[in-house]
C-alpha cells in the first residue's frame, strides 16, 4: 500500500475562505483535498495528512508563534510515519505575509530546505512539490497580506526550477484552482475538489514513472 504524507498549511488542513479573522472553523475531512484525493486514488493508497494554520515554510513566526515554522517538527512528523512512499509539500503562502517581506524566490528556496530535510531523513521514497495558488489582496485578510501580489509574482516557476534542481514532482495549484475572493488565501469547497481530482492524477503519473526507475 503506497503511502503518501501530506505536510501543509490551513489549506490542507482544511480551513474555509474566512470572513472575519480569528474566526476558526475546518470543513468537514471529506471536503478536504487531501481526502478527496484519497477517495480518487483509491483504497489502497494510505492518505496521512499534517497541516498546520499558519505554517511557513522555514520561517519562526514572530505575531504567531514559534511553532509555525514548518522546519523544526518535520524530521520527527516524517520518522514517526515512516517508510513513506511520497512526501507532497505545499507551504509558502504564508510566507507571503506582510511581516515576513520575502521575494518569491527566497520561498522557494526555503522549499529547498524543506526537501533536504526529507532527504537528510531517508524517511520518503520520493517528494512532490505543489506551489500554492496565488495570494489576492481582498477581505480581512488584505493587510497581513500586503504587498503578497507583486513578492509573489513568479513563484510558481521559483518553484518549479527549484523542484526540477532537486529531482522532485511537481504541481501549480495555480493551474488548477483559484483563492476564494472573501478573504484571498483559501481554497472554498469546490476548489479542494477540484484540486483533489488534479493531485490524485499527478500523483498516480508520478508513482507509475518511479516504480520503472529513478527520474531524472
Amino acid at each position: 500500500m503506497p503511502t503518501i504524507l501530506v505536510y501543509g498549511d490551513s489549506n490542507s488542513h482544511g480551513t474555509p475562505p474566512m470572513a472575519e479573522r480569528g474566526v476558526w472553523q475546518r470543513m468537514t475531512a471529506a471536503k478536504r483535498w487531501p481526502m478527496v484525493m484519497q477517495r480518487a486514488l483509491g483504497a489502497e493508497w494510505d492518505v496521512i495528512v499534517e497541516a498546520l494554520p499558519g505554517r511557513t515554510t522555514v520561517h519562526p513566526d514572530p505575531v504567531e508563534g514559534q511553532h509555525k515554522n514548518g522546519l523544526p517538527p518535520l524530521r520527527a512528523i516524517l520518522e514517526s510515519h515512516a517508510p513513506l512512499d511520497l512526501v507532497v509539500l505545499m507551504l509558502g503562502t504564508n510566507d507571503l505575509k506582510m511581516r515576513f517581506n520575502l521575494p518569491a524566490i527566497d520561498i522557494a528556496t526555503s522549499v529547498g530546505r524543506l526537501i533536504e530535510e526529507v532527504r537528510n531523513s531517508a524517511a520518503a521514497g520520493d517528494i512532490m512539490v505543489v506551489c500554492p495558488a496565488p495570494v489576492r489582496e481582498v477581505g480581512c485578510l488584505a493587510d497581513v497580506f500586503q504587498g503578497a501580489e507583486t513578492r509573489g509574482a513568479g513563484l510558481f516557476v521559483h518553484m518549479m526550477q527549484e523542484a526540477a534542481r532537486r529531482g522532485c514532482g511537481f504541481v501549480d495549484a495555480g493551474a488548477h484552482v483559484s483563492v476564494d475572493p472573501l478573504d484571498g488565501v483559501h481554497l472554498d469547497v469546490r476548489a479542494h475538489a477540484v484540486l483533489g481530482a488534479a493531485m490524485a492524477e499527478a500523483v498516480r503519473d508520478r508513482h507509475a514513472r518511479m516504480q520503472k526507475g529513478p527520474l531524472a
